[in-house]
């Protein structure tokens, strides 16, 4: 049996290789961030159609591991990992929702939306944790001592980490920026009984704070640049061919924070084409809020340049964020993509959801970005009629009720809720009902 390989190894190039069980984070010669190879050679031993039958023969199936959709790709993803280390709740395999209301009403024949908050623990963070905490656990049975893993976190992460780590029965710490993160997204480590700091400030002072942490104390970093979480969320491409029959969207658009996400899905393209299984690449759109946009302001200037911002308060909360940590990685990508960077001012991303949700959808905040700039790059032409476009919503919309309820209630300031709808108070009468539905009704 082939024995496929991987490693850390730097962004930039550098010579040297890592074991994915070394505690690195950033190149030793440069400081840039790592990324994991993989030993391309030996995946090409099998042909595209043996990993297309392998592949088909483990989804939805329950053998340990490989029901995961995540896991039945384990030789791409994380291959030297024992089974018996994997900690896992079957994550991935999300719904892929035909948005044919929606795509019609934005002048689109072909509009899908990867419900990746249809999750465990409602995010696409599922995808890259479940490696992660994987690989702590393994390293963790060799010997290595590892006192507990930690993220800063707008939310989801935060979610992900505490939820695989209770799982896993390894102690767990969460920054969270205090009074950004929504009621249910900071009830979720604390729930699973996790150590959950509220610090007063913004998801970047967070961040740098927990590499502080982490530099010092034996404490695992859970964060993006952290390159084995991309390795789970790279998966989200391959389940996109699959559920297009291995055909390849024209368009794919994606919420940018942190940007590692960008860069994920692009690498999951990549390694889709480079062992034969597509033909071609789709045109990634990375959408911004305009109150944290700096990828944006650099993609305006060509991606001459990158300056960090303090990003505004937004009501995307959770890509609230000034200073990315894998914007090298998102710039790279873009750039063999054919990329786009576009950006959605407040009320055009609360109107995207208010939109979106009236055709059946339940749309978070940060999706609404990405249909905000969806609307935008197909009022100008730049996204065509009959193009086949995946819009990635990266959480379930449960998650922001009181987005959802000041957004219906017009409560949220400055914005104008174009689809707003509210109940109406009656009292037990038949007749008062019946007037007031056939009313609502012909108008």
């Amino acid at each position: 049996m082939t024995e496929f390989k991987a490693w850390f190894q730097c962004i930039n190039g550098c010579s040297g290789r890592h074991p994915l069980n070394e505690i690195i984070y950033r190149c030793p010669q440069c400081n840039e961030l790592l990324e994991v190879q993989h030993d391309m050679d030996l995946l090409k031993q099998r042909s595209p159609e043996e990993w297309k039958e392998l592949f088909s023969q483990r989804i939805g199936g329950h053998e340990w591991p490989y029901g995961s959709s995540v896991w039945g790709k384990k030789e791409w993803v994380c291959p030297s990992l024992d089974n018996k280390n994997i900690v896992s709740t079957f994550e991935g395999g999300t719904n892929l929702f035909w948005a044919e209301r929606l795509g019609h009403q934005l002048g689109l024949d072909d509009l899908w939306v990867k419900q990746c908050g249809m999750a465990h623990t409602g995010s696409f963070k599922d995808l890259g944790m479940t490696v992660l905490v994987s690989m702590v656990k393994q390293m963790i049975s060799e010997g290595k001592n590892i006192k507990a893993v930690a993220c800063a976190s707008t939310g989801d992460t935060s979610a992900a980490l505490a939820s695989y780590c209770a799982v896993a029965g390894i102690p767990a710490i969460v920054f969270l920026p205090r009074n950004k993160v929504s009621l249910t997204q900071l009830i979720q480590p604390i729930t699973h009984g996790v150590l959950t700091l509220s610090l007063d400030t913004d998801f970047d002072g967070c961040m740098k704070l927990v590499k502080e942490v982490c530099a010092n104390n034996d404490i695992y970093l859970a964060n993006s640049m952290n390159s084995l979480r991309i390795e789970g969320q790279k998966t989200i491409s391959f389940e996109l061919v699959e559920q297009f029959n291995w055909e390849v969207p024209d368009v794919v658009i994606v919420p940018g924070g942190n940007l590692g996400n960008v860069s994920a899905i692009g690498r999951g393209f990549q390694m889709l084409q480079e062992l034969g299984l597509i033909d071609k690449l789709p045109r990634l759109v990375c959408a911004q809020a305009e109150m944290a946009d700096p990828l944006y302001r650099s993609y305006k200037s060509g991606f001459k340049d990158f300056k960090p911002i303090q990003a505004q308060k937004t009501l995307a909360s959770a890509i609230q964020i000034g200073d990315p940590v894998s914007v090298k990685k998102a710039i790279k990508t873009l750039q063999v993509f054919d990329g786009v960077v576009e950006e959605a001012t407040e009320d055009e991303l609360a109107n995207a959801v208010g939109r979106a949700n009236h055709t059946g959808l339940l749309c978070c905040p940060h999706t609404g970005v990405a249909l905000a700039v969806l609307e935008k790059l197909a009022k100008r032409g730049e996204i065509r009629k009959n193009d086949r476009v995946v819009v990635i919503s990266t959480a379930n919309g449960l998650k922001f009720t009181d987005f959802l309820y000041n957004y219906h209630t017009d409560k949220l300031k400055g914005i104008n809720s174009e689809f707003a709808y509210s109940p109406i108070d009656l009292p037990a009468d038949y007749e008062k009902i019946r007037e007031t539905i056939l009313n609502t009704i012909d108008n």
